[in-house]
């Protein structure tokens, strides 16, 4: 295992996809929080232009130049959508829809175009659509680490004025704050996000690295700081997964691997996290539908003691049954292990009858009064 872990690609692989896991999972909170789900897809498609105009410009493979025209044609694509939503009626969903087709249209262009021209380094520039993990080299990892730490510096930098932009944008205007400004730095932040994962998951694919950490780590908590580390953590323990599956097993993708990870955290989140899984809410809705239940035939049996002037009146479990339409000998054994009801033979070649208690009688004049107040 020590041998698999010393191995050279093995190691860059994983530090690559722990780097991409730690910056989309910080950023990715912020697109989340601003209901902005669609921004890291747009952005990643496009920066397919910019990835086309690099090699262009450097006439070679060069991650730092790929890189850099990734982030221009990027930001250039957030810049669009602040200026589509901000100066017309468009919402935002449009706008990023706008922004994704022209851009990727753009870079498929520029990309077929490169293929024309014979050029020998073009080679394995069309893996920047799905990634291309195994190639990345101690170099780029330098860029991508250089890129994440400035990312992750500026979220520390200008943590409150991010925080109160992204919760009440309106209340931060009030207060003196550049929003506009605020809002296109976070932007263009998620835009370095989108750059770091292009050679490790590509550009198709980039899009759930940058919300699917962040929506895993909502469910658990509730504060944006919590958030944010949880995010990051989840974002880099699929990455480095997803790369590890990937030595394992020749012949599969790493970035895709490293997506159904991430797409598997979220899913286990979004089923057992406390308060918010949908098991727990399961739970809930099932025990709230027991006590209603419960509370309809108690009441039932108070207002049927009312109405014969008698608080130990004797109901014939049948006759519950008919008024209810179901089946109520749960709820009333529900009732009289809590003490609010007890059986009663009326008589002993008749069905078993039921009666309140007190205690049964305090609780159902508590739960109409509840009612009443509602309704007032």
């Amino acid at each position: 295992m020590l041998a698999f872990l010393g191995d050279y690609t093995i190691q860059n692989v994983a530090i690559g996809a722990a780097l991409l896991g730690i910056i989309s999972g910080v950023l990715g909170c912020f697109a989340v929080l601003r209901k902005q789900s669609l921004l890291g897809d747009t952005l990643s498609h496009a920066a397919l232009p910019g990835v086309c105009l690099g090699f262009i410009v450097a006439g070679a493979r060069d991650l730092g130049a790929i890189l850099t025209g990734a982030l221009a044609t990027g930001a250039l694509a957030a810049l669009v959508v602040l200026a589509l939503t901000r100066n017309s009626r468009l919402k935002t969903d449009a706008a990023l829809g706008i922004a994704l087709s022209l851009f990727f249209a753009v870079g498929i262009v520029l990309l077929t175009y490169i293929q024309r021209l014979g050029n020998a380094a073009q080679g394995g520039l069309d893996s920047f659509l799905f990634g291309q993990a195994a190639a990345i080299l101690r170099g780029d990892l330098w860029v991508m680490g250089g890129i994440t730490l400035v990312a992750v510096a500026l979220v520390a930098a200008l943590w409150k004025e991010l925080k109160l932009v992204t919760f009440d944008p309106v209340f931060a205007a009030s207060l003196g704050l550049p929003v506009l400004a605020l809002e296109v730095v976070l932007t263009v932040m998620i835009a370095l996000a989108v750059v770091v994962g292009l050679q490790m998951v590509g550009v198709v694919l980039m899009a759930a690295m940058v919300i699917a950490p962040a929506v895993a780590a909502r469910q658990w908590t509730g504060r944006l700081e919590s958030m944010v580390v949880l995010s990051a953590l989840i974002g880099m323990a699929a990455g480095v997964f997803g790369a590890l599956v990937s030595a394992l097993n020749r012949g599969l993708a790493t970035g895709p691997l490293i997506v159904l990870a991430v797409s598997a955290l979220v899913l286990v989140s979004l089923l057992v996290a406390p308060g918010r899984g949908l098991l727990w809410e399961a739970v809930r809705h099932r025990r709230a539908a027991r006590n209603l239940k419960s509370q309809q035939v108690l009441t039932t049996l108070y207002r049927l003691a009312a109405h014969h002037g008698a608080a130990g009146y004797r109901s014939e479990q049948g006759s519950l049954d008919t008024y209810h339409g179901l089946h109520t000998r749960r709820a009333l054994a529900r009732l009289a292990a809590r003490g609010l009801v007890a059986p009663v033979r009326h008589m002993p070649q008749e069905a078993v009858h039921w009666r309140l208690t007190p205690a049964g009688v305090a609780e159902a004049e508590r739960v109409l009064g509840r009612l009443d107040e509602e309704r007032a």
